[in-house]
């Protein structure tokens, strides 16, 4: 997020309501100004510009003391390819097996909302924003993977921040690439015995990626995984 254009589009559009009273992959088309959205959800709440800082910590903070996430859109474009083949490395989009066999697209959409609804509850400024998310890739483990060598589970979506009062752009799109050990063998087993399912620990990574994107001067960075890491990228 880059913070001076953000806190500017923030001021100005206070200012202007003020005034007013198969497994063949396929990836979906970046998030655009133009993308489809909910109803827009209208706040009275006046905004308080944040005072002038000197170092992008201090601005990022004030920023975000200033937002309040009152809608979230998630979009998982058709034509992503889900993939139901039990191999070490399935080549789909969409790569998820602990939901029952089902709408794909639905079940990782939820997911996602659900993580973006949990990672951005803390910001309560006055300001309404809207959180644009589209879904690009979202890679869980086969059941091949899952109970053998395991692997990284690699998630990749475009995210962009609008004002929820006028529908104004606060941010370019974004894209976010993300991977999370995922575990394979005895250790998934043993983990799934503590509750730690793949959708739970997964849930929970995403929910702190998006915190660090909208709280962190220079934005979520992603963590080196090695060679499946670089497997998630063919």
């Amino acid at each position: 997020m880059k913070m001076i254009k953000l806190a500017c589009a923030l001021t100005l559009g206070a200012a202007l309501s003020a005034c007013g009273a198969s497994d063949v992959v396929t990836r979906a088309a970046p998030l655009t100004n133009t993308g489809t959205t909910s109803t827009v959800i209208h706040s009275t709440n006046s905004f308080q510009q944040p005072a002038v800082r000197t170092s992008a910590e201090t601005l990022q903070a004030a920023i975000v003391q200033q937002i309040r996430v009152s809608q979230i859109n998630v979009n998982v474009p058709a034509s992503l390819k889900a993939s139901e083949a039990n191999r070490y490395y399935p080549n789909g989009d969409i790569v998820w097996r602990e939901d029952p066999i089902g709408d794909r697209h639905a079940q990782v959409g939820k997911i996602l909302k659900d993580s973006m609804t949990a990672g951005t509850a803390s910001f309560q400024g006055p300001v309404p924003v809207i959180l644009d998310i589209q879904l690009v890739r979202f890679h869980a483990l086969s059941e091949k993977a899952r109970y053998t060598v395991g692997g990284v589970h690699h998630v990749v979506f475009d995210m962009m921040l609008r004002d929820a009062r006028t529908g104004e752009h606060l941010s370019k799109p974004r894209r976010i690439e993300t991977d999370l050990e995922a575990f394979g063998g005895q250790q998934a087993k043993t983990a799934e015995a503590r509750g730690l399912t793949q959708k739970v620990r997964l849930s929970n990574h995403l929910a702190e990626v998006i915190r660090q994107q909208m709280t962190k001067p220079e934005g979520y960075k992603n963590a080196s995984h090695g060679f499946f890491q670089l497997v998630n990228r063919i």
